[in-house]
């Protein structure tokens, strides 16, 4: 059972996609905060991060930095959860290594878990 962690700081998003992953076949871990989410991402070793971006404590674009930049995480596929849906963030998002951007309101849980699944099968 692959395991997913998401670092999402809307607790009803959080728990929607967390519910649909489970139902979906997933082990889910979660949390609210950048920092907590970062020190899961070296314990844990999830197949899949589902990061949003303004979190307290730690930025997703910080915990991004860092996955990218250890050797022990940085395999970890990314995909960026965010409302930022300025064509700058989206590049910036990508640019720094996520494998995927979504935009928050323009995607259902369904697609979500869609481009997830996408992300895992490569």
């Amino acid at each position: 059972m692959k395991k997913i962690l998401i670092i999402e700081d809307d607790q009803f998003l959080r728990d929607l996609i967390e519910h649909k992953l489970i139902r979906t076949g997933y082990q889910v871990l979660n949390t609210n905060d950048g920092a907590e989410g970062l020190k899961m991402i070296n314990e844990e070793k999830p197949a899949l991060v589902l990061l949003d971006i303004l979190l307290p404590s730690m930025s997703g674009w910080e915990i991004l930095e860092k996955i990218k930049a250890d050797p022990a995480i940085n395999k970890i596929p990314v995909l960026i959860l965010t409302n930022l849906g300025e064509k700058e963030d989206l590049e910036r998002g990508l640019k720094m290594g996520a494998d995927d951007y979504i935009i928050k309101a323009h995607f259902t849980p369904n697609e979500i878990i869609d481009k997830i699944e996408k992300c895992l099968n490569y």
